[in-house]
């Protein structure tokens, strides 16, 4: 990993409880979400899970959303969205930009580096 971020589909890190379903099972299990996009999420929490498994995530102010298991590391695993939500919903329960959203953190890692430094006000003769 070269540490730089080659998604193109941006995401929030956030800690959020969902409750997950795996088909064919009715118990529902209560994980932790640690990052969320329009298309997807990781979540993470004690669950037998399988790449290729149906999930139904019920989302807070967002509903159910079924998906499909894109990957399973340890007690992590991600889905990807049959469709796309509104993640902001999740958070705010307000649609809206990130920038409608005062309690988003974003990490150093997701930022735009900062502009260059201006020319003081020294002109060359």
């Amino acid at each position: 990993m070269t540490g730089v971020e080659t998604r193109t589909v941006s995401r929030d890190s956030l800690f959020l409880l969902a409750s997950v379903r795996v088909e064919q099972d009715d118990e529902q299990h209560r994980v932790r979400v640690r990052n969320l996009s329009d298309g997807g999420m990781m979540g993470e929490g004690p669950i037998r899970i399988q790449r290729g498994n149906r999930v139904e995530i019920e989302l807070r102010n967002i509903g159910a959303v079924q998906g499909s298991v894109a990957w399973v590391q340890d007690q992590r695993f991600g889905i990807a969205f049959d469709e796309e939500i509104d993640s902001h919903l999740a958070r705010t329960g307000n649609a809206g930009t990130k920038s409608d959203c005062p309690n988003t953190i974003v990490s150093s890692a997701h930022r735009a580096p900062p502009p260059p430094p201006q020319p003081s006000g020294l002109r060359k003769v």
